[in-house]
């Protein structure tokens, strides 16, 4: 999704408070120009991630914001309201997830980019003893070209919950074509999820649809999302298949 940016007026404000305006010199006002803040909110059907069902197919509220830097390093943060893991045990109450991350991305070569950076998925909340954190850090590369992009993410502890996890890793290709039709693109969308030491918990899932963008920074999209992931695993204790079919309509806002 093409997200408008605006320059980042509070780093501006601090140096403005700082020093008196007859030391606001041009060197200054460079460097804080150098920075942009981005922001963006969603309401969508349900929230899916990596095909599977994280609000047990229920509406979900979401946002975030991005700081990034000239030179192409960048910090970011991105929440979600969930209910996946109480959906799997009545004993845990953490209704929200909380991503912070940090990378660089850039142009490498031609139409060739580069994104790579680490992502905490936290998950604030009340748990049983015993219950494996669903907390995850990972590594991600991506290598982009044109409209394509192929993206490697590494688990450096346990993947979401699963004991003895650590490694696990996921394979996301995937694109956005434009149709020529009222501003209308082409999402699509292929991943495999490998679960380390999960009888059966590995699986494929992939998406197509349709977004468009206006002027003004709403983004409205529709998607058939679906995955092969096994049932007997991927079920929650209100008997619903986390990874079943589904069509996800979303309408976003970005400033």
């Amino acid at each position: 999704m093409a997200v408008l940016k605006k320059k980042a007026l509070a780093f501006s404000a601090l140096i403005a408070l700082a020093q008196p305006v007859a030391a606001q010199t041009e060197s200054s006002e460079t460097t804080m120009s150098e920075f942009e803040i981005s922001a963006n909110m969603t309401a969508t059907s349900q929230y899916r991630f990596r095909g599977l069902m994280q609000s047990n197919n229920k509406p979900a509220i979401q946002g975030g914001f991005d700081i990034s830097h000239s030179s192409g390093f960048y910090v970011g943060n991105w929440n979600s309201s969930i209910s996946w893991l109480g959906d799997a045990d009545p004993n845990v109450s953490a209704p929200v997830e909380m991503d912070f991350y940090a990378g660089y991305s850039a142009p490498l070569y031609g139409d060739w980019t580069i994104d790579t950076g680490v992502l905490q998925y936290y998950y604030p909340g009340d748990y049983p003893d015993g219950f494996t954190s669903p907390n995850t850090t990972e590594l991600y590369l991506g290598i982009g070209y044109g409209p394509v992009s192929f993206t490697y993410s590494h688990a450096l502890t346990n993947l979401f919950g699963w004991a003895d996890s650590k490694n696990s890793q996921y394979y996301d290709l995937s694109g956005q074509f434009d149709t020529g039709v009222w501003g209308l693109m082409l999402d699509a969308h292929v991943g495999y999820q490998r679960v380390r030491n999960v009888t059966d918990g590995s699986y494929t899932d992939w998406s197509l649809g349709l977004s468009k963008t206006w002027d003004n920074g709403i983004t409205a999209s529709l998607a058939y999302v679906d995955t092969n992931a096994e049932r007997q695993v991927y079920t929650n204790r209100d008997g619903r298949n986390m990874g079943r079919a589904a069509a996800v309509f979303s309408l976003s806002a970005a400033f």
